[in-house]
């Protein structure tokens, strides 16, 4: 029967830092992209403005000075037609004009670059007409240079350049509202074209390289947040362990170990009277194992108390050693101790550090084979910060596909335990800010390593 049919749905884990990655990026970009367009183009159309306005400016200097707008009556009078053609010149001559006309009010071309222009009348304009009521009218945009190839004037620009053409309205003497005509400038400021080209490049740089560096902010918190929300999760599933534990301890511990103390009783009483004391001892190795298991189930249920005690990491290595020298002398499994003198004390509970290593020492020498070899090392970190004490093993390794997981509750690959020694371990460890470490390479052996904070 298929997933849909029998109404199973898998869910995906939501990855929240890829997500959050994509989009992210995504707005950081339209958003750093969007700006940039919007101060280039606001700050391109107030400096093509101003020159505009400077232009006007400069032009009406002029007309004041020659007194231009007194000329556009002067009908057929050829001094004053000279007049007004020496003032037009002087105005065609401002710096990157390639064209100008004077119109009259009636939109006449009065005077022109182009020749033949003259005298004509270009039909509706409504930049002249606006002009002709008195406002300062310009247009800009972008020019191409094949767009200049019949003007006399060269092109300077740097391809493409930005084009002003102004109409700049000419008032009578001491009649502010009375316009005579109209000069009109077309322009291509070279100067302001390569200005505006440099200014647009900062613009577009800073928004791009500050939308990276945001991005990079907001990836790395929200990376943070992502891995202690997965840290959280998984410390939430161990509590959830935890409590599915105390639940099994309890109900093992009432249930069971009154019959194993009856069990144990009665075979201890057989192997010194009964025919078959062998089978009696195998009874009670048994039950001493599965009390073992309970106590260890109690254990990795209890509370760890958090007072910090000052302990010899030295003295409590030698005492949980001895309890293992018989036990692997008769295994032939070699045991041997290289501790570093006068390590400084650190901070922990030296019962529970001793649960520590019994568990690690049980655990190499479940691992090792008859005349394998442990170790147990103790010395000051390289920081003089911390005590490390690592238990290596020359037994059978862990595979690679397995250390990220010799830590959680009930994995283990013994055919006879709970899964719960290591766990446990570190779980003691990280109540007085140490750390259980472990490496090992599949065939040449396993090493665990201790560490814990040395007394201030």
């Amino acid at each position: 029967m298929s997933a849909a049919a029998s109404g199973a749905v898998a869910v995906r884990p939501f990855n929240l830092t890829r997500w959050f990655a994509v989009t992210s990026l995504v707005c950081v970009s339209a958003i750093s992209l969007a700006a940039a367009q919007l101060i280039s183009q606001l700050f391109t159309d107030r400096l093509l403005r101003r020159d505009a306005e400077v232009t006007m400016e400069f032009v009406q200097s002029i007309v004041a000075a020659d007194e231009f707008a007194g000329h556009f009556s002067g009908g057929g009078d050829p001094a004053r037609r000279a007049d007004l053609e020496d003032t037009f010149r002087h105005i065609a001559q401002i710096p990157d004009v390639l064209r100008a006309n004077a119109y009259t009010s009636d939109g006449t071309v009065l005077l022109s670059t182009e020749r033949r222009l003259l005298g004509r009348n270009l039909g509706r304009n409504d930049e002249l007409d606006d002009a002709l009521t008195g406002r300062l009218v310009f247009n800009s945009g972008l020019v191409r240079k094949q767009e200049h190839a019949g003007i006399e004037l060269p092109f300077s620009g740097k391809g493409v350049a930005y084009f002003i053409e102004i109409y700049v309205p000419i008032r009578s003497g001491g009649d502010a509202h009375g316009v005579v005509g109209v000069v009109e400038l077309y322009k291509t400021p070279d100067a302001l074209s390569e200005a505006i080209h440099d200014a647009r490049r900062i613009v577009w740089a800073s928004a791009i390289l500050g939308g990276l560096l945001l991005f990079a902010a907001l990836f790395w918190i929200a990376r943070r947040a992502d891995s202690i929300m997965r840290h959280q999760q998984q410390r939430l599933l161990e509590s959830e362990t935890l409590a599915l534990v105390g639940e099994m301890a309890s109900a093992v511990a009432h249930a069971v170990r009154n019959p194993l103390a009856a069990i144990r009783s009665s075979a201890e009483m057989a192997a010194e009277t009964g025919p078959s004391p062998e089978q009696a001892d195998d009874i009670v190795r048994a039950v001493d194992r599965v009390e073992g298991w309970v106590r260890e189930l109690l254990g990795y249920t209890q509370p760890v108390s958090g007072q910090r005690l000052t302990i010899d990491a030295n003295a409590v290595i030698r005492k949980s050693l001895q309890e293992f020298q018989r036990e692997l002398a008769k295994r032939s499994v070699e045991l041997s101790a290289q501790l570093q003198e006068q390590l400084p004390p650190v901070c922990g509970d030296a019962a529970l550090l001793g649960q520590v290593i019994n568990s690690l020492v049980a655990n190499a020498a479940d691992a090792v084979s008859a005349s394998g070899r442990i170790e147990v090392k103790s010395r000051v970190a390289a920081d003089a910060r911390r005590v490390e004490i690592d238990v290596a093993d020359n037994g059978v390794g862990i595979p690679a596909s397995q250390l990220d997981t010799v830590f959680k509750p009930f994995f283990t690959t013994k055919p006879r335990g709970l899964g719960l020694g290591l766990p446990l371990a570190k779980r003691v460890l990280e109540r007085y800010g140490g750390v259980l470490r472990v490496a090992s390479t599949p065939g040449v052996g396993t090493t665990f390593t201790i560490s814990l904070s040395v007394e201030a």
